[in-house]
């Protein structure tokens, strides 16, 4: 973060400050004391699992010279700035840094990407595109919320050339604050998917929530909106023009902007087109008399990626980088964050893609689809999938038609983990798999025990479920990239 007094803390966050007002924070701001370190600033509030305020000894000890607090704190023997509401204050903090710096620096450019699939990704292939031009901000992981953001957006200097933002909702309005945190010169949305339906009540309710991106992107910016879902495309009409804030689109039907043309699959489940760039579109050294036309192939896995990669590109156009620079870059673009779609080749033959960090049913379908392309006809094809998570009443029936299209995808053995998944064996026995070919596993040591035994060289394994069903572990294990886990016997597989 750039320097600032605890005085400047309190009257950026309108808290009370207790203690020196010229002590300078001249390190990070943190919310875990572990992370202390030398000149940082901590911030404490009351959690579900534990009270940050406990841990200001902690944080101080570790170098904290400032602490953000929700009450006083005799003793501490820093000073502490008491506001009512210490996460709020954290985003206050956040939009005064990013103001300031913008002050100083009028060429940082913020770019923000929300959507109910894709974010994480999309986000690592901005940072692989823009990286090259200038220092460039890209938050690890999904740092999508009201504390992940604003702990990202705190992280710009004066030299930041890009700022690239997840934005993440489970809430209506969610979208609305983060855009008030770090207004962006290049909104995107992605798509409007049917993720946490059970906190929105309806698939509108989302739209409406992700369609805030369109009213926060800044005036004179670029919002950037998928031709190819309707709910995102009517979005144009939310965007102040008057304010010069221009739209552009990218998809695969003919009218977008930037489109996706050709589009082909190989046998590794890596997508091949042709990016085709309308003039309109500003930075791409098009000629007057049409459109610019460059081969793209991409590093990751999955057709679903043409989507994330046509709106990263979309954004790097905007910013002023020309097409072939960015097929170029977006060939050498793989996974940046774990479990998404990371391919694995085991010693014994076995290729373990691990896309366990988030579930829906579209990416469930886009995660079965290209694994039943890498497996062809040659290789067998397994699916491990745990439950996905904030559905509501739509659960069942969601789960129940994810089992139908492992089957009617002609995947050749399906391992359902844990109760709240057990519908998609139900759906996939219903559709006529029985027998050798799905069967039912009560949690994750239980499924290692199975696969264990069962995985056998050239079969394909995808292994996805939401993060908090936890069959990232279970990634790991197959992969052999982390932590083994105990396989228990003693559990059979349920058929």
């Amino acid at each position: 973060m750039i320097e600032l007094t605890a005085a400047q803390v309190a009257a950026a966050t309108g808290g009370t400050l207790h203690g020196d007002p010229d002590t300078r924070v001249t390190g990070p701001v943190v919310t875990d004391s572990r992370k202390a370190e030398p000149g940082a600033l901590f911030v404490a509030w009351e959690g579900e699992a534990a009270d940050g305020h406990d841990f200001v000894p902690g944080a101080v000890d570790g170098g904290a010279v400032v602490v953000l607090a929700a009450r006083e704190l005799p003793g501490a023997g820093v000073p502490v700035v008491v506001t009512a509401d210490p996460q709020r204050a954290l985003g206050d903090l956040a939009r005064h840094v990013l103001t300031r710096v913008r002050e100083t620096n009028p060429d940082l450019k913020v770019v923000a990407v929300t959507g109910s699939v894709g974010k994480t990704t999309t986000k690592d292939l901005l940072g692989a595109l823009l990286r090259p031009e200038g220092a460039t901000i890209v938050p690890a992981g999904s740092l999508n919320n009201e504390v992940g953001l604003p702990m990202t957006v705190l992280e710009v200097t004066p030299s930041t050339r890009y700022l690239v933002l997840e934005m993440g909702a489970d809430a209506p309005r969610n979208i609305e604050y983060l855009t008030s945190i770090a207004p962006p010169e290049v909104g995107i949305v992605l798509a409007v998917g049917v993720a946490h339906v059970g906190k929105f009540g309806g698939v509108e309710a989302i739209a409406r929530t992700k369609g805030e991106m369109a009213e926060g992107t800044r005036p004179g910016g670029t919002v950037v909106l998928n031709a190819d879902d309707m709910r995102v495309a009517a979005m144009a009409d939310r965007v102040d023009r008057a304010a010069g804030t221009r739209v552009v689109t990218f998809g695969t039907i003919p009218s977008a902007d930037v489109r996706a043309q050709d589009v082909t699959i190989g046998a590794d489940g890596r997508a091949s087109f042709t990016l085709r760039v309308l003039p309109s579109v500003a930075g791409t050294g098009a000629p007057a008399s049409g459109p610019v036309e460059v081969p793209v192939t991409l590093a990751l896995v999955g057709e679903h990626h043409v989507t994330n990669a046509l709106a990263a590109a979309t954004a790097a156009l905007r910013l002023g980088i020309d097409p072939v620079t960015i097929a170029g870059r977006l060939a050498g673009a793989g996974p940046a964050s774990p479990h998404r779609m990371a391919v694995a080749e085991r010693p014994d033959g076995v290729t373990v893609i691990d896309d366990a960090y988030n579930a829906n049913p579209d990416s469930m379908r886009a995660g079965l689809k290209a694994l039943a392309i890498m497996a062809g006809r040659e290789r067998r094809s397994v699916a491990v999938l745990g439950e996905m998570l904030e559905l509501g009443d739509d659960s069942r029936v969601a789960h129940h038609d994810v089992g139908l299209l492992a089957v009617r995808l002609n995947i050749k053995l399906l391992v359902v983990v844990g109760e709240g998944a057990y519908h998609i064996h139900e759906g996939a026995t219903q559709e006529g798999s029985w027998g050798e070919e799905t069967v039912f596993v009560p949690d994750i040591e239980a499924a290692a025990h199975y696969l264990d035994g069962e995985l056998r060289s050239r079969d394909v394994v995808l292994v996805k479920s939401s993060l908090g069903a936890g069959l990232w572990r279970l990634g790991d294990h197959l992969a052999g990239t982390g932590e083994t886990i105990a396989a228990r016997p003693g559990q059979e597989a349920t058929r």
